[in-house]
């Protein structure tokens, strides 16, 4: 059984700043909105579906609903590794379409204020900065928050149904 964080119960919205979900990819913390989030799952079995993009794993079943699959360092042109013991699925959800982000581990929710938040620099990440939101500046350490709608573009979901002939 699949052990899952649940953050739809979180108090997510506040007056002067957001929460996050963070999470480590080669060594580095990212973290998107939590509100995105929809739950967070152990990697299970992905099912593969020819003729996919590369960074596409495959769909996962959750619970009667398929779910498409991204490796996100393979999205983020990173290295990618074997996935390990804390590598886990985030389930996000954006123009209502559940999509699954593989990661090596989430940390935490976190609260990050405004002030602490600022514009990506165009160099210096191992990702593109068209998915960089921001920089979070918490406790002097530097969070990438992306911004999911970038990387889960529609044109990222075309390319599934044209390969695969729908999910």
């Amino acid at each position: 059984m699949a052990k899952t964080l649940d953050v739809s119960d979180t108090d997510i919205e506040t007056m002067d700043g957001e929460q996050y979900v963070t999470f480590e990819l080669s060594n580095e913390t990212y973290a998107i909105e939590a509100l995105m989030v929809k739950e967070i799952i152990e990697l299970a079995y992905v099912t593969r579906v020819p003729n996919l993009p590369e960074f596409f794993k495959g769909v996962i079943n959750l619970r009667g609903t398929i779910i498409p699959v991204i490796d996100t360092k393979m999205k983020f042109d990173m290295d990618p590794d074997d996935y390990k013991r804390h590598t886990c699925v985030i389930i996000t959800e954006f123009n209502n379409t559940l999509t699954g982000l593989i990661v090596d581990a989430v940390s935490d929710v976190l609260y990050i204020p405004r002030g602490a938040i600022s514009v990506a620099p165009s160099f210096g990440t191992t990702i593109r900065t068209d998915f960089v939101r921001g920089l979070g500046n918490i406790e002097g350490k530097l969070l990438i928050i992306l911004d999911i709608v970038r990387v889960l573009t529609p044109e990222v979901f075309s390319n599934i149904y044209e390969a695969g002939g729908g999910v």
